[in-house]
């Protein structure tokens, strides 16, 4: 299934809390001077622009990084992912907005590689385009799960692996599961990032629970709600399941979270949760 296009979604509130813990994630594996991989396993296209149709037709992005970008009191531990939304507009206008492997790219200027993995032909050429002539980064037209497992463990030895699908088919959460159990055996001491939007609550704590008796430790779960649950359509909220997560991480997104609540809500009853995911 190939209908999904991140350009009517991107630069809404689920990228900025994505793109936030991702950029903090990074900069923690900059702390050393050893070279790392990131692996993408539903990369999309490199940058989506905002005035364009699709972005135009949903402006989901009004509701997220637009709220950022015209902020002029912005938390110290945004500086990174913001310093990179700048740098894209460097008129002052918020014209585009980063996929998660340019965000990569932009915020990594060396020691570092690339695998990346798309399966939308539209959004595999603007990939590479986006990155011809870049050595450091691979791009495949395959299914992201197979491409990663049979990558892993990288020689680098450390790693960031981004996976992000858009959960459109019933099968993709338990999908999600399988894949991590298996690069998990692989390669134990990568960072795993595993994003997921909150439309049904009964299905994300089930989705949730399958990481509890995955036989994985060291799992928190990162998660921001906009607004009250709801059984009715669309997001109302959105979350990250970290493995092996930087240990500052959680102390630096229970700083971030009041005032991403504050400036991102929807409504009255936002609510946001840190909570570690002990494997039995």
């Amino acid at each position: 299934m190939l209908s999904y296009r991140h350009s009517f979604h991107a630069g809404n509130f689920a990228d900025v809390l994505k793109h936030i813990v991702q950029a903090l994630i990074i900069e923690a594996l900059k702390q050393k001077p050893k070279p790392f991989v990131y692996y993408d396993t539903h990369a999309g296209a490199g940058r989506y622009d905002l005035m364009d149709a699709k972005s135009q037709k949903t402006a989901e992005f009004k509701n997220g990084i637009e709220k950022l970008w015209n902020n002029t009191e912005l938390p110290d531990l945004l500086t990174p992912y913001m310093d990179v939304i700048k740098q894209l507009n460097p008129k002052g206008e918020l014209y585009y907005y980063p996929g998660s492997p340019l965000l990569t790219h932009l915020l990594v200027p060396r020691n570092y590689r690339l695998e990346l993995s798309e399966l939308h032909p539209t959004d595999v050429l603007l990939l590479q385009q986006e990155f011809q002539n870049k050595r450091s980064v691979s791009i495949t037209q395959k299914d992201g799960f197979k491409t990663l497992i049979a990558k892993l463990p990288p020689i680098q030895r450390r790693g960031l692996i981004l996976i992000d699908p858009p959960y459109e088919l019933k099968t993709e959460s338990d999908d999600v599961v399988r894949a991590i159990k298996v690069a998990y055996n692989k390669f134990s001491t990568g960072i795993y990032a595993i994003w997921y939007p909150l439309v049904s609550r009964q299905q994300i704590e089930s989705f949730c629970t399958k990481f509890k008796h995955s036989g994985i430790k060291n799992i928190i779960r990162i998660e921001l709600c906009v607004k009250a649950d709801s059984e009715g359509y669309g997001m109302t909220g959105t979350g990250m399941i970290i493995i092996n997560p930087p240990w500052k991480l959680a102390e630096q997104m229970h700083k971030l979270m009041p005032w991403l609540i504050e400036n991102l809500k929807q409504d009255d009853s936002p609510f946001y949760k840190i909570e570690t995911i002990s494997s039995e």
